[in-house]
């Protein structure tokens, strides 16, 4: 399948498949015209990989999981190596959900102040 088919067959952007085959995690064959073209198998892998971004993985966070990238990504037992990766992934958001919180709390105090004084 050509590109634009693989990506309305999964919700991506023809550029975004680009940046995945870029990134080494697809690859495509070439017609004589230049044209990729995708495999089957093609549209499950670009929706796990647009599942583990969604869940906050990175591209370079993903690459650990190219052995299941076919399969059902979600029911496969994690290796320690995806496992560290999460966690690390989680430890981060969690480190920006709490400066976002901060800086909510002071702006809420601040617009609170300024109302009192108005």
């Amino acid at each position: 399948m050509r590109i634009g088919e693989l990506a309305e067959a999964t919700g991506a952007t023809p550029r975004a498949l680009r940046h995945y085959e870029q990134a080494g995690l697809m690859t495509s064959a070439r017609e004589p015209n230049g044209y990729r073209d995708y495999d089957e198998r093609a549209v499950v892998r670009v929706r796990n990989i647009r599942e583990l971004l969604a869940v906050g993985l990175t591209l370079d966070d993903i690459r650990c999981f190219l052995p299941c990238l076919d399969g059902d990504v979600t029911s496969v037992r994690p290796a320690a190596e995806g496992l560290r990766i999460a966690r690390e992934r989680l430890a981060v958001l969690d480190a920006r959900i709490a400066a976002q919180t901060e800086a909510r709390d002071r702006l809420a105090a601040a617009v609170s102040r300024a109302a009192a004084s108005a």
